[in-house]
């Protein structure tokens, strides 16, 4: 070794391995929270599969089943990272949006609605309810009303058994009867106290409306009661024939015909009110075109909710652009106590401004008649174009602040050295206005303006809450009113808000307004791709 060179550092003596249980901590905290978070999402995952299973709801059960399975394999696996983040809200697009969607479209296609809810086993049912009698010479039987799972049912007793079942689920014997009297404990379900049953008038309703079917086979009757403490066979005078599909009225010696649009009808024309649910084809959009009773007003609420969505984007418009050019110049004193005031319609909530305004329009007591008309009875929301009219300005009074706001930030961003060379160049205010400031707001407000027009398309709180869509179109079906937009027109014609529900032709309507929207908005977006040269 030579002088030059330094001894080698003496070698360290390896670490001692560590033990596998010193190495291995167990899970973490965070794997711990996930297991937890897992279980919650797997218990109510199988509660809806159960519940879509016994509901024979094989859509809902696929689906709920694949969620489910995807939510174990991705987060239970290393290699799905990306999909960690972005299952949760695809299966929220996939319940609230594409579900919903694809639901709709499934209704607007079916005859669902006011007399056609259920399936045909119900509506059987339903029919045969009518003009029930009491069997003569039905024996009383001892009666205890129970409950399984939020249903009612009975259980009575006869020949020594104890038999239970429910408005869905046929008697059947469920152990043997006690020594005397009703049951007071039923194997697989609750006993109703009798003191809630007396106490609670809901309860008590729904225990007299109750019908326990015998057996399967509806002809025999079901167990009805009138105190809750005793039972009898009832029967209809209604007789059901399976094979032959039709429903024999033994009064009348009427004969009803089950037809493919869901209802049972006689010979002679009359039908029975309640039918089931049946796939029309297109004939939900047919009607809407078609019939002449829907037609005519149809036309009137299209026509104004074109005209609705429009005005109610362009003149808020105009007016928070005149207003944040105004504000806008320096000049202006006290610019931020004015904009504060002019936004303060913004921040009122819109139901409660419509309900405020819909006192003040009104024609006897308003304090728009009283301080501006000198107490002139001018009838606001009984004349169709004073309702139109007072409806828009309600729209305009709550919309102006947000585009004012829009405007003034669109202004405050725009090239100050494009007005200053316009300004050189000889342009004036107008000329400026004209050629540069408002193509550069339109650059960068127009898909707000967009998204304002379908937001208007289905404005509903305003027209509802203000006058309820009024005043109402004389012979119009459905309470359709002069002041009703097409989704106020859906609301009505769904049967929501009182009256005969068709939701299918709701749905149909639904659809249309959709692809109305979407086709106006995919122009208006292709339009506005040519104010990007003023850029």
């Amino acid at each position: 070794m030579t002088a030059l060179q330094s001894p080698a550092p003496p070698e360290e003596a390896p670490a001692p391995a560590e033990s596998h249980a010193r190495r291995w901590s167990g899970p973490g905290w965070g794997f711990l929270v996930k297991l937890v978070l897992m279980g919650l999402i797997n218990a109510v995952g199988l509660l809806g599969i159960i519940a879509a299973f016994q509901a024979e709801s094989w859509i809902v059960f696929g689906v709920a089943v694949a969620l489910l399975l995807a939510a174990d394999v991705v987060y239970f696996t290393k290699r799905a990272l990306p999909l960690k983040y972005l299952l949760p809200g695809l299966s929220f697009l996939l319940v609230f949006q594409v579900f919903i969607f694809l639901y709709t479209g499934y209704i607007a296609f079916t005859n669902y609605g006011a007399g056609h809810i259920g399936s045909q086993e119900q509506a059987v049912a339903a029919s045969l309810a009518q003009g029930e009698r009491r069997v003569e010479g039905a024996p009383t039987l001892p009666l205890t009303v129970v409950e399984r799972g939020g249903e009612l049912g009975f259980a009575v007793v006869e020949d020594g058994e104890i038999l239970a079942g429910s408005a869905d689920e046929p008697l059947s014997a469920v152990g043997p009867a006690p020594a005397s009297g009703a049951a007071t404990q039923v194997p697989g379900w609750n006993v109703v106290p009798r003191n809630q049953i007396i106490g609670d008038q809901a309860t008590q309703q729904a225990v007299v409306d109750l019908r326990v079917p015998v057996s399967d086979d509806p002809n025999d009757g079901s167990i009805r009661t009138r105190d809750g403490s005793s039972g009898a066979v009832y029967l209809s005078t209604m007789t059901w024939d399976a094979e032959a599909q039709t429903i024999t009225d033994s009064a009348t010696g009427l004969v009803y015909h089950a037809t493919p649009t869901g209802n049972f009808v006689a010979d002679d024309g009359t039908a029975l009110p309640t039918g089931w649910v049946v796939n029309v084809g297109f004939a939900n959009f047919v009607e809407l075109f078609t019939n002449p009773a829907i037609l005519e007003p149809l036309g009137l609420v299209t026509g104004w909710t074109f005209a609705w969505a429009v005005l109610s984007v362009l003149i808020p418009f105009a007016m928070g652009l005149v207003f944040a050019l105004i504000f806008n110049d320096p000049r202006v004193r006290g610019r931020k106590v004015l904009r504060t005031l002019f936004i303060l319609p913004y921040a009122f909530p819109a139901f409660m401004s419509a309900l405020l305004f819909r006192g003040m329009f009104n024609a006897e007591f308003g304090v728009i008649n009283e301080f501006f008309f000198g107490g002139q009875n001018i009838d606001w929301l009984g004349d169709p174009w004073l309702a139109r009219a007072a409806v828009l300005f309600v729209n305009v009074w709550l919309t102006y602040p947000y585009y004012f706001l829009v405007c003034t930030g669109a202004l405050q961003a725009l090239p100050q050295d494009a007005l200053e060379a316009a300004s050189i160049d000889g342009a004036g205010r107008f000329r400026q206005l004209r050629a540069i400031i408002l193509p550069l707001v339109l650059v960068s407000t127009a898909p707000l303006l967009i998204s304002s027009f379908a937001f208007s398309f289905n404005n509903f709180t305003i027209i509802y809450m203000f006058n309820n869509g009024g005043p109402a179109i004389p012979g119009a079906p459905y309470a359709l009113g002069y002041t009703d937009i097409l989704i106020s027109a859906i609301y009505d014609i769904s049967g929501v808000s009182g009256g005969a529900a068709d939701y299918g032709l709701a749905s149909a309507l639904s659809i249309l307004v959709f692809l109305v929207v979407g086709v106006v908005s995919a122009l208006a977006f292709r339009q506005t791709k040519k104010l990007e040269e003023y850029q």
